[in-house]
């Protein structure tokens, strides 16, 4: 997963600033989920509960800034360049965002309400999971509605 976070950098970096500093908090965010998911057992649940808390925060600033900024710079573009085709899709490729987004906020939730992680292993499965289809379909969503018109701007 952290391989693909890279590559996808790689080929939207640069694009736009708010795109450029959305995929960094991707792959701030990821580096925390990689290493919440690879913790030593012989933490404190406090240990445990703080690495986790911070990664929560993380999580939900980049759930926000893609629905608040990125999705929104992407739809006005597709708008601007009049591309019927590309906002049709982005449509469908929004629903599965949001699928993602309910499961991201449950854990975001669940774990901002309970000091009991014993659950966290499995949780963090699912959320893997989750993250996955949610990063395959973002960079799908640039490429439709960014990409496809970076020939047209002068």
């Amino acid at each position: 997963m952290l391989e693909n976070c890279k590559s996808a950098k790689e080929r939207w970096g640069g694009v736009s600033e708010i795109i450029d500093r959305w995929l960094e908090e991707r792959q701030a965010m990821l580096v925390q989920y990689c290493a919440l998911s690879g913790l030593d057992q012989d933490l404190s649940d406090l240990q445990r509960g703080e690495k986790l808390r911070s990664f929560c925060q993380i999580l939900v600033d980049y759930v926000s800034a893609g629905h608040f900024e990125v999705y929104d710079q992407l739809i006005k573009e597709g708008r601007e360049f009049d591309d019927a085709e590309a906002l049709q899709e982005a449509s469908k490729l929004y629903d599965t965002i949001d699928t993602t987004t309910e499961r991201l906020l449950d854990f975001n939730d669940k774990y901002l309400e309970t000091d009991d992680i014993s659950s966290l292993t499995a949780d963090l499965s699912h959320l893997g999971e989750a993250l996955e289809v949610r990063f395959s379909t973002e960079d799908r969503l640039i490429s439709v509605l960014h990409t496809s018109h970076k020939d047209l701007v002068s």
